[in-house]
């Protein structure tokens, strides 16, 4: 990790050697910014999928603030309506993770919840993905509040990047324990405390014209809550991340009665959780997985070590429960899941005799048999505990052959080669790796096929939004509710940006959209990340990059010595020496020919050296490496 003050260019960022940048008298008369790099330079590939994207500038994590691009789109393409109820789908939708969503009526905003999502495969270098706020920051004065479900990353991770900067006089409404978490991640942010009230099922609150009553749920993180909101158009029941379980670990069942008496009050329309839209049958209780621990724990001859999401309450208390009975201490690696543990325990969702837990530095001094770490790193994250493991890079803890390590998490979409690439390392340093969800190691937090079906049932809506999934799992979801008898024009799959408005309790998608692109956050220092620069990043990584460095008589016009080239991810210049040669002789003619017909125009010259140059190497290596011409006056 590295920064520098904002504006200035921090060395471990400059791409170019001090051949290129050291500037001769005069100056440099052309930027090498990459950002401004002509793009029929650039080799042909997929464009992101959001071309409304944000820069984002990010120095320390408390100097977060957002850059918005010249041709950016609208906020929101027309007008709305006064008197009808908006409900705005602002992210979350056919992705997983970036949860969001805003209920409106006339002057009154409530939002719900505030995730990160993890990048894309095509997001190179960037840590993670928050909403796209704008509309609600042109309307912050008609915000009355700001509700979460629970306390997972991909609802409350853009809290601390998002709300102390756009909107620090916002009353949240939390669970304890997501207040909790919330708190957490303010403090590590440097963020004063969060204006936070601590909320319950069966509790009610009234923010401007909309009432809410929390609903107690099951989930994979105790202290899960679903809204119902009731309106000027009707209640909407908002059921996000939950399950039927039974024989939870914290004894917070799904409030099946509660759901009920609200589906006798009326429901207009249900909002569902559509993870496991796919999954028949019923999700496997969270308890059934301390019998895979019990076997896992009884065989272990070295130390074991667990990674799971930091934010998996249930999971640690699990952890707990088999370290105490087989006798071995607890160790953890990594600073989020540290946190959270110290926070569980001061709340009392985590229970735990004193001296259970140890220094990651005292667990060298014990036998590997009385050792449990717990570790993050799931999702194969590249600064994580266990993905420093794998690369035996941790400081603390070496792989050694009798450890057993336990991934016990579910794979989030995108990062299957992240994940494999850890489990690979870890099995190359010696590692027992258990993992894989036909093992028992990770029972899901999220309703499959009949639990979806008895909650639409139970609830009975007239209108049914599927949330919370890719657009397969929307799609599927829908078709569900449609065979359980809701109309197929009353069932709304909708993506990003999309408002759905009721008038007079009638329902439809209107054509009116708001923004709702990414913003992308790079943790490696400052620099603004948006779609110029990615596609910049995609093209050095595919074709790599030729730099030409023209040295020119201020007086003359003329070329003072041979063009110097530097390649980078394109060829090993000491092995196409001739290539070298013939570019070079290519560059000097471009140059006299050009400069002949438009003395001293050294943009156009640049325009042309970087599409003909483009064209021969094109031609000499069926590649496009990315050109970037650079002349210098002197």
């Amino acid at each position: 990790m590295f920064s520098c003050p904002r504006g200035q260019t921090s060395p471990k960022k400059e791409i170019m050697n001090d051949k290129t940048l050291l500037f001769a008298p005069g100056g440099v008369n052309a930027s090498t910014n990459l950002a401004q790099t002509d793009p029929k330079s650039m080799p042909k590939r997929r464009q992101p999928r959001h071309p409304g994207i944000k820069d984002t500038i990010k120095g320390k994590r408390n100097q977060y603030v957002q850059v918005r691009n010249s041709d950016e789109r609208p906020v929101i393409t027309a007008p709305l309506k006064k008197h009808t109820l908006k409900v705005i789908a602002l992210g979350g939708f056919g992705e997983y993770g970036k949860n969001i969503i805003a209920y409106e009526y006339e002057d009154d905003i409530i939002v719900v919840d505030c995730g990160i999502m993890f990048p894309e495969e095509e997001m190179l270098g960037i840590d993670f993905v928050i909403p796209d706020t704008r509309y609600l920051e042109e309307n912050a004065h008609k915000i009355k509040g700001w509700l979460f479900t629970h306390g997972h990353e991909d609802h409350i991770g853009a809290t601390p990047y998002i709300i102390p900067k756009k909107f620090p006089d916002v009353q949240m409404f939390a669970s304890q324990l997501t207040a909790g978490l919330i708190k957490v991640k303010y403090e590590e942010f440097n963020h004063r405390p969060p204006k936070i009230s601590v909320v319950e099922g069966g509790e009610k609150i009234k923010l401007g014209v909309f009432e809410i009553e929390f609903v107690q749920m099951a989930h994979s993180i105790p202290d899960t809550l679903a809204l119902a909101i009731r309106t000027p158009e009707g209640m909407i029941l908002h059921v996000t991340d939950w399950k039927i379980d039974h024989t939870p670990i914290f004894g917070q069942k799904t409030n099946l009665a509660h759901l009920a008496r609200l589906g006798q009050e009326g429901v207009k329309m249900l909002l569902s959780d559509s993870s496991n839209a796919e999954r028949s049958g019923y999700t496997i209780s969270e308890s059934i997985i301390i019998k895979t621990f019990d076997n896992i724990f009884k065989d272990g001859r070295g130390r074991l070590i667990i990674t799971m999401f930091a934010s998996a309450i249930n999971r640690i208390q699990q952890i707990i429960e088999m370290s105490i009975k087989y006798r071995r201490k607890i160790a953890v690696s990594g600073f989020s899941m540290q946190k959270n543990i110290e926070m569980a325990l001061k709340l009392g969702y985590l229970k735990s005799p004193e001296g259970l837990f140890i220094d990651i530095h005292k667990a060298q001094g014990l036998s590997d048999e009385k050792i449990t770490i717990l570790a993050t790193g799931s999702q194969g994250e590249e600064f994580s505990a266990l993905s420093r493991m794998a690369s035996g890079e941790h400081k603390q803890i070496r792989i050694r052959q009798n450890d057993t390590v336990v991934i016990s998490a579910s794979q989030i979409p995108g990062n299957e080669q992240a994940i494999s690439n850890t489990i690979n390392g870890l099995f190359k340093q010696g590692a027992n790796v258990i993992y894989g969800r036909h093992l028992d190691i990770h029972a899901s937090g999220h309703a499959s096929r009949e639990e979806l079906k008895l909650l639409i049932q139970i609830t009975n809506p007239e209108y049914f939004m599927p949330i919370h999934g890719e657009y397969r799992h929307l799609k599927i979801h829908a078709r569900l509710a449609e065979e359980l008898g809701i109309k197929p024009h009353n069932t709304f799959v909708v993506d990003n940006g999309e408002i759905i408005e009721f008038e007079k309790g009638i329902g439809q998608v209107i054509k009116t959209k708001v923004q709702s692109g990414y913003v992308l956050v790079d943790g490696l220092g400052v620099g603004d990340v948006g779609n110029i620069v990615l596609r910049d990043r995609q093209a050095l990584a595919k074709e790599g990059m030729f730099v030409v460095i023209l040295t020119i008589d201020k007086k003359t016009g003329k070329i003072i010595t041979s063009p110097d080239i530097i390649s980078r991810g394109f060829i090993y210049m000491r092995d196409q020496e001739e290539l070298v040669h013939l570019a070079r002789k290519e560059v000097v003619g471009l140059f006299i020919k050009h400069n002949q017909r438009y003395p001293m125009q050294f943009d156009h010259i640049k325009r042309v050296v970087r599409d003909k140059l483009g064209d021969f190497l094109f031609h000499k290596t069926q590649r496009r490496p990315m050109i970037i011409p650079v002349i210098i006056e002197v």
